[in-house]
C-alpha cells in the first residue's frame, strides 16, 4: 500500500499493468464510501510507487442499495454530492 493513502482505508484490489508499471488500488473508508488512487513505478524512482492522479476527494457511497452517489469529500468530512 502506498504511503499516500491513509492508514484507516482498507485495500481490497490492487491492479497493476502487465508490465507492472501501473498500478490502481482501490479501497474502503472507516465511513462506509469507497475510492480508488492511480500510481506508477518508474526506475529513477527506485521503484516506489508515485500518485500519477489525486482521487482521493471522490467517494462511491454505497449506502443505497441500486443507487450509488459520486461524492465529493470536503476535507475533515465526508461528503457533498458531486455535480
Amino acid at each position: 500500500m502506498s504511503a499516500r493513502l491513509d492508514k484507516s482505508w482498507s485495500v481490497l484490489a490492487s491492479h497493476q499493468t502487465r508490465e507492472g508499471n501501473r498500478c490502481v488500488d482501490i479501497f474502503s473508508r472507516p465511513d462506509g464510501t469507497y475510492g480508488f488512487e492511480e500510481f506508477r513505478k518508474d526506475p529513477e524512482d527506485m521503484g516506489a510507487w508515485t500518485p500519477v492522479q489525486v482521487f482521493d476527494q471522490f467517494a462511491l457511497d454505497v449506502s443505497r442499495p441500486g443507487r450509488p452517489t459520486m461524492r465529493v469529500r470536503s476535507a475533515g468530512s465526508c461528503c457533498k454530492e458531486a455535480s
